[in-house]
């Protein structure tokens, strides 16, 4: 029987990560599964998004995830088995405008898993990438708008987070992720990646998008987001 140990981290802090796992690990004496999430955002014009935010972000969405799956793996290998889910998102693949921050630390996060998928090759240890499309939960409520943009910005902005919101209001609610980590836990053989929304967002778009060029793929989503 699998034991559910959840625990919140401050990614910010490389020894509170480290501490926390150990703490939990001592009280539930052994992972099966590791679901790695965490979720900051902010939404702002690239060009003047200051270097300390994109910092942040980087150390909440990739290096304190980098931190955690690397000390889960040590624990597992030592099991000989596990399963470790890491929630990257589909803006990895299909960037949100004005969420550059986000879109590169998720990516980055989705190429770090491949790395350790190809390393584990016919390892009795599963990692997965999880990618979310919108899903409505309240991270937008969380998200840091950045204000200080240049004119030239300010309408694409607005545009952008009114088609961002009503996105997020028509999306599936969390259950729709919770059911499908609960079928990678229980599943025999577990997926190298798979993406959650819609239908739309989570097969088509990624199916489309696949086989067009880059000039396509940005005019496509200008579209989407009416740039």
């Amino acid at each position: 029987m699998q034991r559910c140990h959840p625990v919140r981290l401050d990614l910010t802090d490389p020894l509170s990560i480290e501490d926390a796992f150990n703490s939990a690990l001592a009280e539930a004496g052994y992972f099966d599964v590791l679901i790695n999430n965490a979720g900051a955002g902010h939404f702002g014009a690239a060009e003047f998004l200051p270097v300390k935010t994109i910092t942040s972000q980087f150390q909440i969405l990739v290096f304190g995830q980098i931190q955690l799956m690397q000390l889960a793996l040590r624990h597992m290998q030592a099991r000989g088995g596990g399963l470790i889910i890491n929630v990257s998102s589909l803006a990895s693949r299909l960037p949100v405008p004005f969420m550059a921050a986000y879109n590169s630390a998720k990516a980055a996060l989705a190429a770090f898993t491949m790395s350790i998928q190809l390393e584990l090759a016919h390892s009795p240890l599963h990692i997965v990438d999880l990618q979310p499309a919108d899903i409505s939960t309240e991270f937008n409520e969380s998200v840091i708008k950045i204000t200080n943009a240049d004119q030239q910005y300010e309408g694409k902005i607005a545009k952008t987070w009114e088609i961002v919101e009503r996105n997020l209001k028509k999306a599936p609610g969390p259950d729709l992720v919770a059911r499908h980590v609960l079928k990678l836990i229980n599943a025999a053989h577990t997926p190298p990646r798979i993406t959650v929304g819609d239908a739309f967002q989570s097969k088509i778009a990624p199916l489309i998008f696949r086989f067009l060029p880059q000039r396509l793929r940005l005019w496509g989503l200008k579209r989407y987001y009416k740039l």
